[in-house]
């Protein structure tokens, strides 16, 4: 088990840093006065990382995840995405949500298709079917291509989205607890299909997440939030499971018990 110390990457490494948080701050006003949610937050995320990111409710993590997406204001500092400021959202950034807001009355393919079309308009019209069909297939949903989406369960309307996030081919992935209103069964039924697709596509990724154990079976780290307000990173654990990962395998690895020792000591304390 490794827990390492908060460094920032050298000079030479930054090349290989896909996400650069400086002295990041987020503010809400109240009638009170200033709320400061963030304050001064560092992290790097390297390309084609798994991260996971846990903490107490309130600790700020959504507001980093929707910072980053560019959907919640700056108030202090910059996330840099490939050397570049974030400014807003755009289709570097693919999102996945607890709840994946499909349209009901849209089949699985036609909601796919939205962000395809949008992402890649030069495409023919076979081609943007061709990408919705392909990542439709790879999250398992190749016989509910023509579903509504309000005939789909709830675990299959989430396959829906992480091949709508896929599909559009970002820089990074940002999930938002895509499982966590899902039964035990689907939840890790669906771990093991993004991590499928994303060993396969190597798209940087960011979790939130507050299972310890979801925590540890997808991510190469875990970030440790320090409770709010003023919330920063407090402890980052690498994960050093080889890919790819087998549950049962993990569930049965004595470093296993350390790293969740090790988170569940954190958020204790």
């Amino acid at each position: 088990m490794t827990a390492r110390s908060i460094t920032h990457p050298s000079a030479a490494s930054l090349r290989d840093v896909m996400l650069n948080i400086k002295d990041l701050t987020k503010i809400y006003p109240t009638p009170k006065g200033d709320y400061v949610v963030l304050e001064d937050l560092q992290l790097q995320i390297m390309k084609e990382e798994f991260v996971s990111i846990i903490g107490h409710s309130g600790c700020g993590k959504t507001t980093l995840l929707t910072m980053i997406a560019g959907l919640n204001n700056i108030s202090g500092g910059n996330i840099y995405l490939n050397e570049f400021p974030i400014a807003g959202p755009g289709p570097d950034r693919g999102v996945i949500f607890q709840a994946p807001s499909l349209f009901p009355w849209m089949t699985a393919l036609e909601n796919v298709l939205l962000g395809v079309k949008q992402v890649f308009p030069h495409a023919s019209k076979g081609e943007q079917k061709d990408i919705c069909k392909y990542y439709l297939s790879k999250v398992g949903l190749e016989d509910a291509f023509h579903k509504k989406a309000s005939e789909l369960s709830q675990g299959m309307q989430q396959r829906v989205g992480i091949a709508r996030a896929f599909a559009l081919r970002p820089k990074i992935l940002l999930l938002d607890e895509p499982f966590g209103m899902l039964d035990s069964l689907t939840r890790a039924a669906l771990q093991d299909v993004l991590l499928e697709v994303w060993e396969k596509e190597k798209i940087t990724a960011i979790q939130i997440t507050h299972d310890v154990d979801e925590a540890i079976f997808l991510a190469n780290r875990i970030i440790m939030m320090t409770s709010g307000p003023r919330a920063q990173v407090g402890d980052i654990l690498n994960i050093e499971f080889e890919r790819p990962r087998d549950r049962k395998e993990i569930l049965n690895h004595p470093d296993y018990y350390h790293y969740r020792k090790h988170l569940i000591d954190f958020l204790e304390h």
